[in-house]
């Protein structure tokens, strides 16, 4: 017998957890009614002893897999001398991961924060801030262009410039200050920027919106209309980098450089929140002391975790690995375009696919896809968005290949 629920019982099932979690949390998720107790590399193992292949790895915050042993000897270790001092105080591993992480992607100051929405929130404010004291806007008129379909988080600011109603619906009223364009138009870009333009917010490739991929010079376009009229680009890379895409920023494949950049998702290993604004010290240098923070922003345990993912990406292994393996899937996944699928889209080991008129939805496909041990997950009605671990081996990464042409196969 176990105890369980504060009851003696036999073993749990994974649906007396998802009975809990049924009657006890928020429902804000619709999650695939797997219970998952363990995980390695690409796979996991689910309270039933049922394994499974991650396609999905945590919206790219597992990049490097689960439990990647250089990660979880790293938090270890940190965990032994001290997790939090607050802003308060210094600490020894604060300067040195602010240091290794502006080295790792060319910028020359740091921000820490902790969730990827705080990092995009930092920004917001960081840019505002500069247009008001560096360029001359006037206070309180300052306006950011972003792109319709985006995503950049879910906080009350963040969602005022959605385009997703369900992420919008009951949440006004909305904060002002933001103009939506079309993404990928980069004409329209240029015609949005006004006197009182602040920045440009762009995701380099857009992940919530179905892996979209912007047209050949668009960032080319955007960066000089930026420098013509004095308006900060920030590049939000807080899924689509740290190589996901085959390289340490994925605007790096534009040959374009951002003035700002909000990280997050990847940089804490898969092992906590640990999130960055890393960009220009003229930019980031108009906050001072008192004006922005945070409590666990930077915090010594998170700041030894992002630093071993900076060693991490500093061997290029898993550049090199999302390019190889992200060529052999976006070639299998091609292959099923009129044989299930109407659209592949993507960057290095990163897919959105379009399920054919006629095939299974989206969350049926993920159902399918979990039936034959792997969990993905549905974006929108029809798309699926695959992104494993870059951990993963080729012959896992066939298997999941296989499985999804077995559930879309008309």
């Amino acid at each position: 017998m176990t105890t369980f629920a504060g009851r003696e019982t036999a073993a749990p099932t994974a649906a007396s957890f998802i009975e809990l979690d049924e009657q006890w949390s928020t429902h804000n998720y619709h999650p695939l009614p797997v219970v998952i107790a363990e995980a390695a590399g690409a796979s996991v193992t689910d309270v039933e002893g049922r394994t499974y292949l991650d396609f999905l790895s945590g919206y790219s915050a597992l990049n490097f897999g689960h439990r990647h042993p250089d990660l979880v000897a790293a938090a270890v270790e940190q965990l032994g001398r001290v997790t939090l001092t607050s802003r308060a105080f210094h600490h020894d591993q604060l300067g040195l991961f602010c240091r290794e992480l502006a080295e790792l992607t060319g910028t020359e100051l740091v921000l820490p924060m902790n969730s990827g929405a705080e990092a995009v929130e930092s920004a917001v404010k960081i840019a505002r801030k500069w247009a008001h004291r560096v360029k001359g806007v006037p206070d309180g008129t300052a306006e950011i262009i972003v792109a319709g379909s985006n995503f950049h988080g879910r906080t009350t600011t963040i969602v005022s410039f959605s385009t997703d109603e369900t992420a919008r619906a009951d949440f006004g009223p909305f904060t002002p200050g933001f103009v939506t364009v079309k993404y990928g138009d980069a004409a329209a870009l240029r015609d949005a920027i006004t006197p009182r333009t602040a920045a440009v917010l762009l995701e380099p490739v857009q992940g919530e919106a179905g892996v979209i991929v912007p047209p050949e010079g668009y960032f080319a376009d955007v960066r000089a209309a930026c420098d013509e009229h004095r308006v900060l680009l920030i590049a939000d890379e807080i899924q689509s980098g740290l190589a996901r895409t085959g390289t340490v920023l994925a605007l790096d494949h534009e040959g374009v450089r951002a003035d700002v950049y909000t990280l997050g998702k990847a940089l804490g290993g898969g092992i906590l929140p640990v999130s960055a604004v890393a960009g220009r010290r003229d930019v980031l240098g108009v906050l001072k002391p008192g004006e922005h923070g945070s409590t666990f922003g930077g915090n010594p345990l998170a700041c030894a975790v992002g630093r071993a993912v900076v060693r991490l990406l500093n061997t290029g292994e898993f550049q090199q690995r999302a390019t190889e393996l992200g060529t052999h899937l976006h070639t299998r996944l091609n292959e099923l375009v009129g044989r299930g699928l109407s659209e592949v889209r993507g960057r290095g080991l990163w897919a959105g696919i379009d399920i054919a008129p006629g095939g299974p939805s989206g969350r049926a496909a993920s159902e399918a896809l979990m039936a034959r041990g792997v969990l993905c997950k549905e974006t929108h009605e029809r798309t699926l968005r695959v992104a494993p671990p870059l951990v993963i081996t080729r012959e896992e990464l066939d298997r999941g290949i296989d499985a999804i042409a077995e559930v879309v196969r008309p």
